[in-house]
């Protein structure tokens, strides 16, 4: 007898989200929650795209335009596209669906990172892919030599979280160049570049925009550092054989009106953008300094958020428990098969003194109980 479920689809676990502020609300009747557990924009959505989305409240009852003509228009403005280079979903995971959905198979092999962006491997494995992680460096970055090894004749699509989600770490220009070298025209490479605007600014970082290859897909987000999450809106650069592809199993009329104009109006308010990248600096050099000085050695991230080890899973769920009961979200990364580390993201001035408030009154007995990293 057939089974009505496929073995891969009931192996897979639920994508967990961070905990809802109403949530620990009702459950510790706290009035003063500071939620650093999703890589939100601390400063909210800019005042261009709620101004936007307001004025499209009267039009919700029409479809939203198909084409995305307004959007698209000021991405090909920005980084010097044409319409057909650009596809547009619900959030970058949406677009990383469409690429699933279009170009992957039971059985074929994807090659990434062990401990990446746990929604795409889900998804990869909802499709009944093969997935080959490949073992980190001890700096936490990617290990592009291995992965880079790791290609065969069955390999269709080479994932790259560029920053990478949960560490912050990055491949370097010189080390996307290596990996690139051993690609095959047959295989896909997925750059995730949810984080990019934290990161543009090192000098070996290799934005994907100043390539052109014909096998590489570009997705990035207005969810992180635009400020948008609650509407969901993610965008994807390739070569319009690919997009063309990707449009044939793209839902229709998504993202929706409200997201199309909030992220258009949010891609005009550089002003806000560059608060945002101004706070994040600031805030997590704070974040880094108060750890090291307590004894707790981060990883060096280029995102929004500070990810570090702590003694064991029961450590990281002890420090996720202690800061929940003064109001403070943060991550614990069990899913990503980390649980001996958590992820602190970086939120505004308040949040952030609100955090450490926090950790001053846990610390003492967190540390005693099981000692600094």
């Amino acid at each position: 007898m057939k089974k009505l479920v496929p073995d891969y689809i009931e192996k897979l676990e639920v994508y967990q989200a961070g905990k809802p502020i109403d949530e620990l609300a009702r459950e510790k009747g706290l009035t003063r929650i500071s939620k650093l557990a999703s890589n939100e924009n601390p400063l909210g959505p800019s005042p261009f795209a709620i101004r936007e989305m307001t004025n499209a409240l009267w039009d919700t009852h029409r479809y939203p335009d198909m084409a995305a003509h307004e959007l698209k228009s000021a991405l090909c403005e920005l980084y010097r596209l044409k319409p057909q280079n650009i596809i547009l979903g619900n959030g970058s995971e949406g677009i990383m669906g469409y690429i699933c959905r279009a170009f992957l198979q039971p059985d074929e092999e994807v090659i990434t990172s062990e401990n990446t962006f746990i929604g795409f491997l889900i998804l990869a494995k909802s499709v009944g892919a093969k997935l080959i992680q490949v073992p980190r460096l001890p700096d936490y970055k990617y290990d592009v030599k291995a992965m880079a090894a790791k290609i065969s004749d069955k390999t269709k699509i080479v994932y790259l979280a560029n920053p990478d989600n949960p560490t912050g770490t990055y491949i370097t220009k010189e080390e996307f160049d290596y990996l690139m070298k051993h690609v095959p025209s047959h295989t896909i490479v997925i750059l995730d570049e949810a984080y990019f605007e934290f990161a543009q600014d090192q000098w070996d970082y290799p934005d994907s925009m100043t390539y052109r290859y014909d096998n590489v897909i570009t997705l990035r987000t207005f969810s992180k550092a635009y400020g948008i999450s609650g509407v969901r809106c993610g965008y994807g650069f390739g070569h319009e054989y690919l997009i063309g592809n990707l449009h044939k199993v793209k839902l229709p009329f998504e993202p929706g009106l409200i997201a199309q104009k909030g992220a258009f109006g949010a891609l005009k308010d550089y002003p806000h953008l560059k608060r945002t990248l101004e706070l994040n600096k600031s805030e997590k050099a704070r974040l880094v300094d108060y750890l090291i000085h307590h004894g707790i050695n981060p990883i060096s991230s280029v995102t929004n958020f500070v990810t570090f080890k702590t003694a064991s899973e029961e450590a990281s769920n002890d420090l996720y428990q202690g800061l929940l009961n003064f109001g403070v979200i943060i991550r614990p990364l069990r899913a990503n098969l980390m649980p001996d580390h958590v992820r602190i993201s970086i939120g505004t001035t308040e949040e952030m003194n609100h955090l450490y408030e926090a950790f001053d009154q846990i610390l003492p007995e967190f540390i005693k109980k099981f000692g600094a990293n």
